[in-house]
């Protein structure tokens, strides 16, 4: 039946495998948002887990479903693949870093003009769905460039991806709803607010995709922008989310963890 399902996705327009894979990142976000109908917080440890297992998959994925095939593609392209590499990936993490900049900036000015606790849950939802944008974009990026590395990307390295943005999709959907319903919103309204956060992530799967597709001479710059945008995430977000628990040491097995897991998937599956 797996197999089956496999072979039917992999015979899908790669803007159309970007679109589900955005949406069924998406339905995770939500389904970590219901945990508001059912409970107040969710033990910290299961949710630093569940990070640094998605830390340790997207970091691997940075490199073997991103900046390997930007080298491979760009080499059989004949550019200068050590500039279009390096540029490619500062600009990735540079962008992120202006947003975060401004985001940061925009949020004191906020909580300067009226401090309380809902402002603060505000903020955190603008800033994770501005984060998720990048994660689209990665998917997007990751379907569409499949026809066109011969190796380095394959459909299973892209789900793996693809599973392991949504891991890391649930506790931010419960992130958002849980201190939302702690400021007296109902549980319809703060379950919205945590699945909004990733109503980003298909729209921009399917950008991601169609600039891959309509510019393939570009491929190997988008994949290195997408490679340092993620490499962003991780290291300002995931990485320092999950090193807070007290068990740092079982938090970094775990991250090696996640890391093992989609390098396996790649070398075997690639």
């Amino acid at each position: 039946m797996v197999i089956l399902m496999f072979y039917y996705f992999d015979q899908i327009h790669p803007v159309f495998q970007a679109l589900l894979a955005g949406f069924f990142t998406l339905s995770i976000t939500m389904l970590g948002a219901a945990i508001v109908f059912f409970f107040q917080k969710i033990h910290k440890t299961i949710m630093d887990s569940m990070l640094a297992i998605s830390a340790g998959i997207m970091l691997s994925a940075s490199f073997f479903s991103l900046l390997s095939p930007a080298i491979e593609i760009s080499e059989r392209l004949h550019l200068t693949t050590w500039l279009i590499v390096l540029v490619g990936f500062c600009c990735g993490g540079g962008l992120l870093f202006l947003g975060n900049c401004l985001l940061d900036f925009f949020s004191q000015s906020f909580h300067r003009a009226q401090k309380s606790s809902f402002r603060r849950c505000l903020m955190l939802f603008i800033s994770i769905t501005l984060h998720n944008i990048p994660e689209g974009l990665v998917l997007g990026v990751a379907y569409a460039s499949i026809p066109y590395s011969s190796q380095s990307i394959s459909l299973a390295s892209a789900i793996a991806l693809t599973i392991g943005i949504a891991i890391q999709n649930f506790p931010e959907g419960s992130a958002i709803s849980l201190p939302m319903r702690r400021e007296n919103l109902s549980r319809w309204k703060s379950f919205l607010f945590g699945s909004f956060s990733a109503l980003v992530e298909p729209i921009f799967a399917c950008i991601g995709a169609l600039l891959v597709l309509k510019i393939q001479t570009i491929l190997p710059f988008i994949l290195s922008f997408t490679a340092g945008a993620m490499m962003f995430v991780i290291i300002l977000e995931l990485i320092p989310e999950s090193q807070s628990n007290e068990k740092k040491g079982l938090m970094t097995l775990f991250n090696m963890l996640g890391f093992s897991i989609m390098m396996v998937l790649e070398l075997v599956l690639g």
